[in-house]
């Protein structure tokens, strides 16, 4: 009588890594298929924008009745911005701009997140308040604080008036119109941080506050020592956005202040926007933009390297 012995087939670990593979591409060209058409979409609406905007920057562009003609490379479209005031003015006040409003941000979106945090009752009600500048569309928010600041009917003029206080300036003059630009953008931008924050505060480890607090830590000794370093890549992220949004500022001033009185919160932006669409001056105009890209990729590389170089110091300490 013969016996079959039953065979049973040995998978070997090559086997295995062969078949994770195939899935692995199997899975990946299913993602592809799937992200195409996003990818597409958003090299249309975004890349292809930045590559033509730099092509213009660095052709001579002749305006047409029936629209424009590209004849040749030059750099004579930067070389117009470095020689130009208006553009070493409008680049000094975006960084300026920038620096004090993310920073002022930066301090009250904090201060507020630390109180909302401690909130056991309530949260959910303030968080609502608070959200309510962030939700409102910058055009409508730039509408009401001119309806706010307006020298003629505004609503800080009649109080200053009921006050006996005088009549000031806020849009008119250089300086308040700047501080008035500052007050109206920190109003609206400053919950977004605080919400940011909020977010990383309650991602925090409470074993570390108790052991604080055995210590006999202070409260502003936990804040400095542990809660300030814990949050830093939170405030990193806040800080990224915020350089982002605030260096590429240009509904806010165009309806609040028009770029005016004169210059004076003109910032790149609205500098490209006027050259391109008011002048007619498509190559100049183009260069503004590209110029106001680079140097805000340039700042926010920066920041990262720093902020990289910082906290590889402390994990060595």
């Amino acid at each position: 009588m013969a016996v079959v012995a039953e065979v049973t087939p040995v998978v070997t670990t090559k086997d295995h890594k062969v078949g994770r593979d195939v899935h692995s591409i199997r899975q990946a060209r299913i993602g592809w298929m799937f992200s195409t058409p996003a990818l597409v979409f958003v090299g249309l609406v975004t890349i292809f924008p930045i590559v033509f905007s730099v092509v213009l920057s660095l052709s001579n562009v002749n305006v047409t009745g029936s629209g424009f003609a590209l004849q040749g490379f030059t750099f004579s479209n930067y070389s117009q911005l470095i020689h130009s005031s208006t553009w070493r003015y409008a680049l000094l006040f975006t960084v300026f701009y920038t620096v004090v409003t993310v920073v002022v941000e930066l301090v009250l979106g904090t201060a507020i997140a630390l109180v909302l945090e401690r909130l056991t009752r309530g949260r959910g009600l303030m968080m609502a308040m608070l959200l309510l500048p962030w939700s409102i569309i910058t055009v409508i928010s730039a509408e009401l604080w001119q309806y706010i600041f307006e020298g003629t009917y505004g609503v800080l003029q009649a109080i200053f008036q009921a006050l006996g206080l005088g009549t000031p300036v806020f849009l008119g003059s250089p300086t308040p119109a700047i501080i008035s630009m500052m007050i109206a953008d920190i109003w609206k931008t400053t919950p977004f941080v605080a919400v940011i924050v909020i977010a990383g505060l309650v991602m925090l480890p409470g074993d570390v506050y108790e052991a604080a607090a055995c210590d006999g830590a202070s409260g502003w000794t936990i804040f400095w020592k542990i809660t300030l370093p814990l949050l830093r890549p939170t405030i990193a992220i806040a800080v990224l956005f915020r350089i982002l949004q605030a260096f590429g500022v240009f509904d806010l001033p165009f309806v609040l202040t028009g770029g005016g009185p004169g210059t004076a919160t003109t910032s790149l932006a609205i500098l490209s926007y006027k050259v391109m669409f008011q002048n007619i001056d498509y190559g100049p105009g183009a260069a503004v933009a590209v110029s106001a890209t680079l140097l805000v990729v340039l700042g926010c590389l920066m920041f990262l390297r720093v902020f990289k170089a910082q906290v590889g110091r402390e994990e060595v300490q």
